[in-house]
């Protein structure tokens, strides 16, 4: 009884956490399904998991980053320039194994670029990514002059194409960086130090927390997950792009605002991140299935990161 008493208990406290975002998601399958049949396909479904995949890992990144009370929009740029990466590495000659530890070492680099900035400069985020958002994404111009850079290495390009056991190989992707980012931030001291330092600075200074470097390591995971992302997208492009990844800082910031994660900082899961990406990914679907014109579609996108801000501002004043 005491046991049953106790999954009950786990269960309302997961429907209290998730059960909002999670019956948005399903009103919007109802919906595009409603108005297109072919929406509830199964091919349908895992096109737009394959789609998620890109903006859900990239939102992983940026969860961390928004915990801290921080903002990080160079993840697009980040995006464009690990594909350019992982293209010049081919073009060198590298194999497979070299260029993607060079993609996520670049990824890495750029990520820290940020952390350093913005902790040992203390030069406000928002700025600082403004900035790298620029640079970046004029570094992946230079290679090509900004023409595409084709990628035919098999292996990479079977990430985006190829199945494992009758599950898309990026699918997988996500799976297992949802369970480390999960992992890391709600079991670990890491992930604790993350919320401290996110819903109280001093605190966390007085307590002995390295907040400086926290905050570097956190840029540098965003910069990690955005360069996997990259991994993912040119692999389905079979080419790197210049204008990769664009305006994907803004999805991935609506992912994990709609997922619970507080802009302010100190509150926010990786459970929630994932299902903000899903509604998304059904939303960038759905809209297109009813060829809904683009320019509509960045104004219904815009629309849902209001309300979700929106949201977290009225959450937070409840809490307080």
């Amino acid at each position: 009884m005491t046991d049953k008493t106790a999954a009950n208990a786990a269960l309302m406290r997961l429907m209290k956490q998730y059960g909002g975002i999670f019956l948005s998601l399903i009103v919007l399958c109802v919906i595009f399904s409603v108005m297109n049949p072919r929406f509830m396909s199964l091919a349908n479904f895992l096109n737009v998991l394959q789609q998620v995949a890109v903006i859900a890992i990239a939102a992983f990144g940026m969860t961390w980053v928004i915990l801290l009370g921080e903002i990080d929009l160079s993840i697009g740029s980040i995006i464009a320039l690990a594909g350019m990466v992982a293209a010049q590495c081919f073009a060198f000659g590298l194999g497979f194994l070299p260029t993607f530890a060079l993609t996520l070492l670049a990824g890495a680099l750029l990520g820290s670029v940020n952390g350093v900035l913005t902790a040992k400069f203390l030069l406000p985020s928002f700025i600082v990514t403004v900035a790298t958002m620029g640079i970046y994404r004029g570094l992946v111009s230079l290679p090509t002059n900004g023409a595409p850079a084709m990628i035919t290495e098999p292996t990479w390009t079977a990430i985006g194409t190829q199945s494992f056991i009758g599950i898309p190989i990026v699918i997988w992707f996500v799976a297992v960086l949802f369970l480390f980012n999960h992992i890391l931030l709600s079991k670990t001291k890491f992930g604790r130090r993350a919320y401290l330092t996110g819903g109280n600075r001093e605190a966390a200074l007085y307590s002995g927390i390295n907040v400086d470097r926290l905050k570097i390591i956190i840029f540098m995971i965003s910069g990690v997950m955005a360069a996997i992302s990259g991994v993912l997208l040119s692999s389905r492009l079979f080419s790197a792009q210049t204008n990769a990844g664009m305006s994907y800082e803004l999805d991935a910031i609506a992912a994990a605002v709609l997922g619970g994660t507080s802009l302010a900082g100190g509150v926010g899961t990786m459970v929630g991140t994932l299902i903000g990406a899903l509604i998304i990914g059904v939303l960038n679907n759905g809209m297109n299935m009813m060829s809904v014109p683009y320019f509509y579609q960045l104004i219904v996108k815009g629309l849902v990161i209001l309300i979700a801000v929106g949201l977290d501002v009225r959450s937070k004043r409840a809490r307080q």
